[in-house]
């Protein structure tokens, strides 16, 4: 149970000035869930709308929030500011048409070439099909895992129960541990390598280059067995 005295204020009288205190006091947490976000969505997200989306969560945290609850508040806000930036990039259909369709292509000659070859496709395999450089390859798989981590965010945030819900009731409690064993028992279902990759990926924070020379694979087979693993889970999932 929380104790602080603004705290006790703004739940008896829910007035402006200790919600601005609140606010203010737990102002430095979007930065902190918003730089972590930009990490993996950077370069066609600006930084300050991340911040202004956070904000957005934190405010909602505070609303929402139950001091009489033995929980921390900062573990329940930087759950909201997370699922503030999520929900509101997804409104906002951030990802540029162009990159969509530079991603599609990339896919489609992986897979053609996979399917011709029937062994890993290089770079400069998917270069030469499509006539473009080995470095905008490069460049353009580097970007589709922003695909992946927003399709596994979103599938996430949508179907799963929210972690720390501020309701009680039994039945809440069942479905939020349901679906955490789901999607345990479906991250346990992927192959011995897909779990690699997504364990090296979002536990390790690699990007594909760096998980290409651990498995010995290229950029581009990292990416397409990354694709999979995300496309897997969200059909287990939904």
């Amino acid at each position: 149970m929380i104790r602080d005295e603004i705290w006790k204020v703004y739940k008896a009288n829910q007035d402006l000035k200790s919600k601005n205190a609140l606010i203010e006091k737990y102002a430095y947490m979007i930065k902190i869930v918003a730089s972590r976000m930009y990490n993996f969505y950077g370069g066609n997200v600006e930084f300050d709308d991340l911040v202004g989306y956070g904000a957005l969560g934190l405010i909602d945290a505070i609303e929402k929030f139950d001091i009489k609850r033995e929980v921390k508040f900062e573990t329940y806000a930087q759950l909201r500011i997370r699922g503030a930036i999520i929900d509101n990039l997804r409104k906002n259909d951030w990802v540029p048409r162009t990159l969509r369709k530079k991603a599609k292509l990339i896919q489609n000659t992986i897979n053609e070439l996979e399917n011709q070859t029937g062994s890993i496709v290089s770079n400069q395999d998917i270069s030469k099909k499509i006539d473009i450089s080995v470095d905008e390859v490069e460049k353009i798989i580097n970007e589709i895992h922003l695909f992946n981590i927003t399709s596994l965010d979103e599938t996430i945030y949508k179907t799963g129960k929210e972690p720390l819900d501020m309701s009680e009731s039994p039945e809440n409690k069942i479905e939020e541990k349901e679906f955490l064993n789901k999607l345990t028992h479906s991250i346990e279902k992927l192959s011995k390598k897909e779990k690699k990759v997504i364990t090296l990926y979002y536990y390790e924070e690699l990007n594909y280059k760096e998980i290409g020379n651990i498995l010995n694979l290229s950029e581009s087979r990292i990416s397409q067995i990354h694709s999979k693993a995300i496309k897997d889970l969200k059909n287990k999932l939904i």
